[in-house]
């Protein structure tokens, strides 16, 4: 558990929990995950933390808004294991998924550009056809499972008509539409429920208005998340300079 400490330069749990709004169980929880280097006892058998487990908690909780509990502790892992090269992969994997996150807003701009007020756009009609769509070739062209557009459809989504011959789904242009949006909103962080007055709104306004409000709060979520990257690289590099 690390050497003992018979002298001053000591932080008790209650030191480290205390300026973050933490419960000092927090404290011990985040050590036993290996978010922080493994304390030092006193004679007496008390964790005794240094400035170094402080850079540790602080480099932690600024990497948290940018790249998620899950990330965050395994970067924090890396580094007390002195694996920086791994860590430094972790960290490349949120910066990328970063990358992909605005290409597919970019993405979303895109589409609502191109859709059409009665017609839907040009892409959609090559999708469905005159005569609309079946789930599987749908689903293909998404890249999701044909379960997933009978989610959507469930949660109103989509509303597909059923052949009167077969029973299956036919999806129109505007379900193909709808189904593009409702696609590229949930790869944005969207939940189902957020996705649905969305969709609606389009419907009713025939066009792509409503969006324009959610598109600039992705914006900005997006910048946010950009930023908080940074604070946390920043910090990391200082808990990574205090270790030597």
């Amino acid at each position: 558990m690390g050497r003992n400490l018979q002298n001053g330069g000591r932080l008790r749990p209650v030191d480290l929990a205390r300026g973050h709004g933490l419960s000092t169980q927090a404290i011990r929880n985040y050590e036993e995950a290996g978010i922080l280097p493994a304390a030092a006892r006193t004679p007496s058998g008390y964790r005794a933390y240094t400035s170094m487990h402080a850079m540790a908690l602080g480099a932690f909780l600024a990497l948290l808004p940018g790249h998620g509990h899950r990330t965050a502790t395994s970067v924090m892992r890396a580094v007390n294991r002195g694996e920086v090269d791994e860590a430094c992969r972790l960290i490349d994997e949120s910066h990328a998924q970063l990358l992909d996150d605005r290409r597919t807003l970019q993405a979303v701009e895109r589409a609502l550009r191109d859709l059409a007020p009665t017609t839907g756009s040009a892409p959609d009609a090559a999708v469905s056809g005159p005569g609309g769509t079946f789930i599987g070739p749908l689903a293909d062209t998404l890249g999701i499972r044909p379960a997933t557009l009978r989610k959507w459809e469930g949660a109103g989504l989509v509303r597909p008509r059923r052949d009167p011959l077969t029973g299956y789904r036919v999806y129109d242009e505007a379900d193909v539409r709808d189904a593009r949006l409702t696609h590229q909103l949930r790869r944005g962080g969207y939940l189902l429920e957020q996705i649905a007055p969305l969709i609606a709104q389009v419907r009713a306004a025939g066009g792509p208005a409503p969006l324009e409000a959610a598109l600039s709060d992705w914006h900005g979520r997006l910048s946010a998340r950009g930023r908080a990257l940074l604070t946390g690289a920043a910090e990391l590099e200082a808990y990574l300079r205090e270790r030597g």
